[in-house]
């Protein structure tokens, strides 16, 4: 369950029009009021639906950011070595990789080979002076800490 960093497919979800998205994920358009304020002609596409990538599928992650860009992903980011991360390519034996043992949504944006080291490329959101200017470097090895366990991509309008 994801605790505290919000659910990625809440906020896909069909007929979510919402620019603004919450208080907590600022920077967004919201007023002093606390009312979110946007301009309609802004908007650039509207999110019709999602796709979950099948569980697990190393390859069909990879395909879905190959196709469709930016990956939402669920992880277990519970490790002190996850948050004191700060270069190469990251992976924890103790890290979980199952649904329900997962506590973190971010977006895979990439992927690549390293020495060797197959990795997705993990933008964070914890701003950039966390890991490697806001990214980390996840090995694919083992589905480590669950990146291809629940991948999430939404269809544009």
């Amino acid at each position: 369950m994801l605790t505290g960093s919000g659910d990625e497919r809440a906020a896909l979800s069909p007929g979510h029009e919402s620019p603004c998205g919450s208080l907590q994920s600022a920077p967004k358009p919201w007023g002093s009021n606390g009312l979110c304020h946007y301009n309609q002609s802004e908007m650039l596409a509207k999110i019709t639906g999602y796709v979950n990538v099948t569980s697990g599928n190393i390859t069909a992650v990879k395909a879905a950011i190959y196709k469709h860009g930016p990956v939402a992903v669920s992880i277990d980011a519970s490790h002190r070595t996850f948050s004191f991360y700060s270069n190469g390519v990251y992976y924890e034996p103790k890290c979980a990789n199952k649904p329900g043992e997962l506590d973190h949504a971010v977006l895979a944006v990439g992927y690549g080979v390293l020495q060797g080291e197959t990795y997705w490329l993990i933008k964070n959101s914890w701003s950039t002076y966390w890991g490697n200017d806001g990214y980390i470097l996840m090995a694919m090895k083992d589905n480590n800490c669950g990146v291809a366990t629940e991948a999430t991509y939404p269809i544009l309008a």
